[in-house]
């Protein structure tokens, strides 16, 4: 839908966002930043603290090691805008700074995961990205700390990879939406309001409605609920995810964002390290609380790391969350673009995880498309809503 679409309604806004987050900021500000776009745009967060968004809990990570290529797409253009990000996003000449680490990925495999890891490494240098593929006497050699003797090989991110302050890139996203003509509102959306097969309005818990043009669904945890209201149902389930401090005794030199064959991970945080891995799925509820289950780093977590890295058997464990992924059941990819049947209502759900690493180039796509009606930058048409109705996931292999 191009901006004649909304623009003709005579709407209070052109465009309501449900979800302030990375995402719905990031699409505000692209919005705003469009020269084409002339219209009003209005971004409801229900929490403007954002202390229990999943931008601000998330391990807050990038990376290009994908088992498909439009998402490793995404991530080459999301690594370059992290880069640029003092010069794309400053505001009245200060220059945000998320303290991006191109520290890498390392997925390790065992021998029944070799040949997986493989197709996804020719998936990815295909697409341009810098993945070493490492046999494991050039793990041993790169990585010393490392316990290699049941590894096959194992895919390093040479550059392009690493992790940096998910919350400040949030906020710079807001503040420059902000500085660019974007109203914010705290304000709970309930639902959407459709007249004649297109949107309406967003209507707030408490009744009030917002008359609009179109409407993103970037809520999160409550975006299904967001896409009942508009006749829609996405796969989309709240899944808690636990995230785990420690500091070590013995040095690890040069760790990256390790990737364990049992799905348990680490990075380096500051002088110390953060973990987590996901719990088997007969142990994965739909859950949307915040409690925190220690028992489950000291039985399933640690002992996966010290397994494969000695020098964790002595640690100092520290602070703990939970956070929640919106996991698509469908495929464990995003739902990106508008929805057949109800003109003016985007969506942004499902990003099983990867929402924050992907809001540029998700922000951008949803800009183009509702400015211009199309994809200009990067086609993020693979990841249309219609592939759930065809019954053809772009399943995702990879992830944590």
């Amino acid at each position: 839908m191009a901006l004649a679409g909304p623009a003709r309604t005579g709407a209070a806004y052109d465009v309501v966002i449900v979800g302030g987050a990375v995402t719905g900021s990031s699409v505000a500000f692209h919005l705003a930043a469009d020269p084409a776009f002339t219209g009003r745009v209005l971004v409801l967060e229900q929490d403007p603290s954002y202390q229990r968004c999943a931008s601000a809990l998330s391990a807050a990570s990038i990376r290009q090691q994908y088992s498909t290529a439009i998402n490793v797409e995404i991530s080459l253009h999301g690594i370059r805008f992290l880069r640029e990000i003092g010069e794309r996003l400053a505001v009245d000449g200060e220059r945000p700074d998320i303290g991006l680490t191109e520290g890498g990925y390392l997925f390790l495999a065992g021998p029944e995961g070799r040949a997986a890891l493989q197709a996804g490494h020719a998936v990815q240098v295909a697409q341009g990205a810098d993945i070493a593929f490492l046999e494991p006497d050039a793990l041993a050699a790169r990585f010393p700390w490392l316990s290699v003797d049941d590894l096959s090989a194992g895919c390093f991110g040479v550059t392009g990879e690493g992790w940096f302050d998910g919350y400040g890139l949030m906020q710079a996203f807001r503040r420059k939406a902000r500085a660019l003509g974007v109203d914010y509102r705290a304000a709970r959306a309930q639902g959407v309001r459709q007249a004649a097969g297109r949107v309406a309005a967003v209507v707030l818990e408490g009744g009030e409605e917002i008359a609009c043009g179109a409407v993103v669904n970037a809520a999160g945890a409550g975006g299904r609920e967001i896409a009942r209201s508009a006749g829609v149902d996405i796969p989309v389930h709240t899944k808690k995810r636990m995230i785990f401090t420690f500091t070590a005794e013995d040095p690890v030199p040069g760790c990256p964002l390790l990737i364990d064959p049992t799905g348990t991970y680490v990075r380096p945080e500051g002088r110390g390290f953060l973990c987590g891995a996901a719990p088997a799925p007969a142990d994965d509820p739909d859950n949307v609380d915040f409690e925190v289950d220690h028992a489950f780093f000291e039985e399933t977590v640690w002992p996966a790391l010290a397994a494969r890295i000695p020098a964790f058997e002595r640690i100092r464990p520290g602070r703990a969350w939970a956070g929640h992924y919106d996991m698509n059941a469908f495929d464990q990819n995003a739902f990106i673009g508008d929805v057949e049947g109800v003109e003016g209502f985007y969506l942004a759900n499902g990003f099983s995880g990867h929402g924050l690493q992907q809001s540029p180039a998700v922000g951008r796509g949803l800009a183009e498309l509702i400015v211009h009606g199309r994809y200009v930058t990067l086609d993020l048409a693979p990841l249309a809503f219609s592939r759930l109705a065809r019954n053809e996931p772009v399943r995702e292999l990879k992830v944590v």
